[in-house]
């Protein structure tokens, strides 16, 4: 786990303080060591969060003079020993332990397509000297980011967004696209786009090759085929549910691949408490486990460690909860908000940033449950969605936060253009056909929501403190095999039904049959007192007047009733409108 960033340039010789000073901007994700390289028209930047070969053997900018190959690498290939040992067989001498050697051998033996052998999340970027070409890759699911700009004839790579503005050049207006989407799809901007209109960000499951003269290719490496198969039918529930406790135990086992100690992220819900229970049942003692809670406000609780403390008993986990109050919540707002590569609204990223905090301060990789929701149906849209006719309407009323008669209340008028978020789920819902309508949800959940949502926010709130998050509910196998099985067996009451059911043979009755919980930060669900001060002082501030992104009037009776103005799935449009102006704020925009 680490950060990566780069220049390429099709005009002369590359800077290597452009990749200096990108990488500058991410300690943060790699304290444990750095390093730059550069050669003509190629500079790599690179900071290191040790996981695996802790030596100095594994630090990058990776160069395998003999291969004629140099890379940098964000993540962890969890099958990298077997990959290592088959390339053995086929002839080829290591230097190091880890895996980015592996990456760099299994590239010249096998080409790009080389990802599809790799279990793991992943980005790197790799240049070829004899050709002078660079190919990028990122993985299946998305879990690792990469953002690309092309300023004065280069092009630059970084693992976030705020780095690339580290350099010159680049376009800092806003994209109208993306930010409807920010306002409308839950701050979800699908790949390309960001909400800044120089910046994109590769897509997951994309090669992206570059020529030295600039030319490029993108290919797609995988995709998910949703739906029950024909040599599924005499499958029966009870194959489900045992098939969906396997893979899923083969995925934790591979996620526990690492040379320092590990931890899991226990939030009290089914699928935290079922990483821990599948640990303790392959023989894992003493096991890290980690849980956050927050003050009540307006009766709604802000803990749940009832439930985490009955699976931190039942298993005999090193359990530590953090009781974060009001306070400490208020003073670490702007740190949260500067840590987002892109403004991501939901309110349950400070709890994040707070308990990564903590976390870190005893183990440098953890597990979490992130993606289980997405994969398995545990949303409340789900069911909504069983048997709808117009897919594309209903998906928009039960998740959209805004409609687009709303957006242009919202919004200045010369930022309104087309309904851009209805569109993208109309095109994305047409390429399925006549897909059952819960699987075209679910297949856009896995590969555009997830993905700059949830796996996004925990990935730049754990990396804030060089904490890797691995989440093994997005192992490739399981979301192919979640796939498979048929809509009625997830949503079925209520939602997440077959996974309730496998993990039965492992989990403590009243975890599963609880009442469905989020990680709750009640202060940003009805602002008030202290957070309403905050977020007035940012909507405000002189540069949120000049920008002049929303409607005054728009901001002004979100501010006299922040607790009416929520979204369809509970969150404040008040706090959604501060966020993006902070963020802005936080970066210089």
């Amino acid at each position: 786990m680490c950060g990566v960033c780069g220049e390429i340039s099709f005009d002369g010789p590359a800077d290597p303080g452009a990749a200096q000073v990108m990488a500058g901007k991410l300690d943060d994700r790699g304290p444990d060591g750095a390093g730059v390289f550069a050669q003509g028209r190629v500079a790599f930047g690179h900071r290191r969060l040790k996981i695996l070969d802790l030596s100095d053997a594994s630090q990058q900018p990776m160069l395998d003079p003999e291969l004629g190959l140099a890379i940098v690498f964000n993540g962890c290939i969890y099958n990298f020993r077997a990959l290592r040992e088959e390339l053995t067989a086929k002839g080829y001498r290591f230097f190091s332990t880890g895996d980015t050697e592996v990456i760099l051998k299994a590239y010249h033996a096998w080409g790009p397509l080389c990802v599809e052998r790799f279990y793991g999340m992943f980005v790197f970027a790799i240049w070829e000297r004899d050709t002078g070409r660079v190919v990028l890759a990122r993985d299946r699911l998305g879990i690792k980011p990469l953002y690309f700009a092309e300023p004065h004839g280069k092009f630059r790579f970084a693992s976030t967004l705020p780095a690339l503005l580290a350099g010159d050049g680049i376009d800092k207006t806003i994209d109208p696209v993306g930010l409807h989407n920010y306002m409308s799809f839950h701050a979800v901007v699908p790949a390309p786009r960001t909400i800044i209109r120089g910046v994109r960000k590769l897509a997951p499951a994309t090669i992206l090759t570059i020529e030295p003269d600039g030319a490029r290719k993108e290919t797609r490496y995988w995709n998910v085929q949703m739906g029950p198969r024909p040599e599924d039918r005499n499958v029966t529930e009870s194959d489900w549910r045992q098939a969906v406790l396997d893979t899923l135990a083969t995925a934790v086992e591979r996620r526990q691949v690492a040379d320092v100690p590990t931890g899991v992220l226990l939030s009290g819900g089914l699928d935290s408490s079922l990483l821990v229970a599948l640990l303790a049942r392959k023989g894992q003692s003493g096991l890290k486990t980690f849980s956050v809670g927050f003050d009540a406000v307006n009766g709604i609780e802000g803990d749940e460690f009832k439930y985490s403390d009955i699976i931190a008993r039942e298993f005999a986990t090193d359990h530590l909860k953090i009781a974060v109050d009001a306070s400490r919540t208020l003073e670490a707002l702007p740190a949260t908000i500067a840590a987002m590569a892109e403004p991501q609204m939901s309110h349950d990223a400070v709890g994040f940033f707070l308990l990564s905090q903590e976390v870190s301060k005893h183990v440098k990789v953890v597990q979490s449950g992130q993606g289980a929701d997405e994969v398995f149906a545990g949303y409340h849209w789900y069911p909504k969605m069983m048997g709808s006719t117009d897919p594309v309407a209903d998906y928009a009323r039960v998740y959209f936060d805004r409609d687009h008669a709303e957006m242009q209340e919202t919004l200045r008028p010369e930022l309104i253009g087309a309904n851009y978020s209805r569109d993208f789920i109309a095109e994305f819902f047409a390429r399925m056909g006549d897909a059952d309508p819960v699987d075209k949800t679910l297949l856009l959940d896995t590969q555009v929501m997830l993905v700059d949502d949830p796996v996004k926010r925990v990935d730049n709130m754990t990396m804030a403190f060089g904490l890797e998050a691995r989440v093994p509910f997005l192992d490739h196998e399981l979301v192919e095999l979640a796939a498979r099985i048929p809509s009625e067996l997830k949503v079925r009451d209520g939602g997440k039904y077959i996974l309730k059911e496998a993990a039965r043979k492992v989990v403590p009755r009243e975890v599963i049959d609880r009442p469905k919980g989020y990680f709750p930060v009640p202060a940003l669900k009805h602002i008030r007192g202290p957070y309403l001060d905050f977020v007035r002082g940012v909507l405000d501030a002189p540069a949120a007047r000049d920008r002049g992104l929303f409607n005054r009037a728009y901001v002004d009776r979100l501010l006299a009733d922040p607790d009416g103005t929520l979204t369809p799935k509970g969150h404040s449009k008040l706090w959604q409108v501060a966020l993006l102006e902070s963020w802005l704020q936080s970066h210089g925009i």
